[in-house]
């Protein structure tokens, strides 16, 4: 058998990042494009932020999915990576914030809607991101 398999060397890290950030950018963009298929449900989002007590909850639920929609697509062209990482990231905060936290941490089997699988996007985000900043000369 062969050891090649069995070594940590890192033939192709761009690559493996390229899978993560279009991935990421795939799955999240589902979100936006749910939203532009059935409007109806962005004035219920609207509501759960106002709930929440921001102010302007359909507009502010319109910006979370153009910004979702430009983040994603920017990701995906591999363009202006850091800030879309950022605009993303602020988002799954968020999210993790008004959703998730009070569901605890499983999103299947010990319980539902937890904070496990936005924890996974939060961690490929900033490995997207640190493998996209600038290096400092």
């Amino acid at each position: 058998m062969s050891t090649r398999f069995l070594s940590a060397s890192q033939i192709r890290p761009a690559q493996g990042i390229d899978i993560v950030r279009i991935g990421v950018a795939l799955v999240i963009l589902m979100h936006p494009l749910h939203g532009f298929l059935h409007p109806e449900d962005i004035g219920a989002f609207g509501g759960f932020l106002s709930g929440l007590g921001y102010p302007f909850g359909v507009p502010l639920a319109w910006t979370v999915l153009v910004v979702q929609t430009a983040c994603s697509l920017l990701m995906l062209v591999n363009r202006l990576v850091v800030p879309a990482c950022v605009g993303h990231i602020v988002v799954v905060l968020f999210g993790m914030v008004h959703v998730h936290y009070r569901n605890g941490w499983f999103v299947v089997g010990g319980g539902t809607g937890g904070m496990e699988w936005p924890a996974i996007l939060l961690a490929c985000l900033l490995g997207v991101l640190w493998a996209h900043l600038p290096r400092r000369a």
